[in-house]
């Protein structure tokens, strides 16, 4: 993985997590870099999710990857911020 796919690991991570904590109800009291980690992780996570199923493979835009990415990161935003505000 060269220096571009870093770079687009990071922005598609970050959009991923802004994405995952606009889903989530309330206030999470995490940092940004805690966002795009999350976002970054969900985002590889669906992408081998979706890779399983078959549904990376689409002509089009793939919706349901981005949908189970953006599930993921929310799923993760809401145990970190839990665990984040029980450890304060």
């Amino acid at each position: 993985m060269g220096i571009g796919g870093i770079i687009s690991a990071i922005v598609v991570g970050a959009i991923i997590g802004a994405l995952g904590r606009l889903v989530v109800r309330g206030r999470q009291k995490i940092s940004i870099i805690a966002t795009i980690l999350i976002g970054i992780v969900a985002a590889l996570i669906g992408t081998w999710l979706a890779s399983l199923f078959g549904w990376d493979t689409t002509d089009g835009p793939d919706v349901l990857e981005v949908v189970i990415q953006v599930a993921l990161a929310a799923l993760f935003v809401s145990l970190y911020a839990g665990y984040a505000g029980r450890r304060r």
